[in-house]
């Protein structure tokens, strides 16, 4: 087989994007964001600035550093633009994210020329017509070429040759495998492994009691570059979820439930919008010390009411909340909704009385909840989400990081 697999990955996007739109913050570190830096540019990158990273020591890393608020419309359109040419060589694409996809050009060689050739084309077609950088990495198998798209960074392209994959990955670092963040890298550096060469050098057994035995079999397989996964051109995703970061606030109701019904609004309205509700709400919980827990419910009909969802992972989160009497302060909350559903049938239900009557959406209560969020969703179609929401105004903290840049992230349902 030859290397046929690409993996496309816009530079820096955000930072990028708005370098583009504005001349005269070309060479200069910029950050996209304000109390959380969102994404930083490579000029900012180079003081240590990190997205995810508050504005404060942001600033204090590098004083320089100029804050822009964000062009969401345009990161959508110019992210669909990148990828659209791909598109123009082969229709075996799969998107992973507004900035990023794989392609396989196994077929189109004879059209296009070798995919060394298609790759450096499409970076030129990028550059000339959008004016933004791409890197891309051609391989074998999908993380390995996404590993090679990262090592091209910033602005290259770089082939992974048969014969030299193993030697090219061994002498990599393990954070740049596919699954491994700063939590699985700091296990790794605990037993001395560094390197995607010493992780494939350690025993499967010492990977499984440090990482379980799925994650340490998965991360084994990859770092020997066994990666059988295809292209999935219509990828949907099985759940839909948000969360947010709260810094360190005090497990109060009046903390938490403004943010888990800020939260169930953006699953929610999701859900309705793709006509996909779902049986199984998930919630999560971290902690100051950075312990988390994860607790879920599923129910008998499928949901996608805003308060509803709301009210079942409040539950839920006061059920976590008591079992830890002595963790009095939250750093993160999250909410899921899986098991989804397509066209799901309604079953409406007698008045009986039941306690838990408004949380079933086949009771009239329920039928009631459901129409209050359709005349919602209509009211934001039309004048836009702040136009109208829900009772409780969520906390600063859980608007640190604007909506619509959340969105750009999510995978479709």
């Amino acid at each position: 087989m030859e290397p046929t697999i690409l993996h496309a990955d816009l530079d820096a996007f955000y930072a990028s994007v708005e370098q583009l739109l504005d001349p005269s913050l070309r060479g200069k570190p910029i950050a996209v964001g304000g109390g959380v830096v969102l994404a930083a540019s490579y000029e900012a990158r180079a003081f240590g600035v990190r997205g995810g990273m508050p504005g404060r020591k942001a600033r204090e890393l590098c004083p320089q550093l100029i804050f822009v608020g964000g062009n969401f419309r345009d990161y959508q359109r110019l992210g669909d633009a990148a990828m659209k040419v791909l598109d123009d060589f082969t229709p075996l694409v799969e998107r992973i994210s507004i900035d990023e996809a794989f392609a396989d050009v196994a077929g189109c060689t004879h059209l296009f020329g070798q995919p060394r050739e298609i790759a450096s084309t499409i970076r030129r077609r990028v550059r000339s017509e959008l004016g933004l950088p791409i890197s891309i990495g051609v391989a074998r198998t999908k993380h390995l070429a996404k590993i090679a798209s990262q090592v091209a960074k910033p602005d290259g392209l770089v082939v992974v040759e048969p014969g030299t994959e193993i030697a090219f990955l061994h002498d990599l670092p393990v954070s740049l495998m596919w699954g491994v963040g700063p939590a699985t890298k700091a296990r790794l550096a605990e037993i001395g492994v560094e390197t995607i060469g010493e992780l494939a050098r350690t025993h499967s057994g010492a990977l499984a009691r440090l990482l379980g035995p799925a994650a340490g079999e998965k991360l084994a397989a990859l770092s020997w570059n066994r990666d059988p996964r295809r292209l999935e051109t219509h990828r949907r995703a099985h759940s839909a979820g948000a969360q947010s970061a709260l810094g360190r606030k005090p497990a109060l109701e009046s903390v938490y439930i403004p943010v888990l019904l800020h939260l169930a609004d953006r699953v929610a309205s999701r859900l309705r919008a793709k006509a996909r509700p779902g049986r199984t709400v998930t919630v999560r919980v971290r902690f100051a010390d950075l312990s988390a827990v994860t607790r879920s419910t599923t129910s008998d009909q499928p949901i996608s009411a805003t308060v509803m969802l709301a009210e079942i992972a409040t539950d839920l989160v006061r059920g976590v909340l008591a079992d830890h009497p002595h963790d009095r302060t939250i750093s993160l909350l999250a909410i899921s909704v899986s098991h989804l559903e397509e066209s799901a049938e309604l079953q409406l239900e007698l008045p009986l009385g039941l306690a838990d009557e408004k949380r079933r959406p086949g009771t009239r209560k329920g039928l009631a909840r459901f129409g209050a969020d359709r005349a919602i969703d209509k009211i934001r179609e039309r004048f836009g989400k702040q136009a109208v929401g829900y009772g409780t105004v969520a906390l600063e903290a859980a608007r640190s990081v604007p909506d619509e840049f959340r969105e750009l992230a999510q995978k479709e349902l």
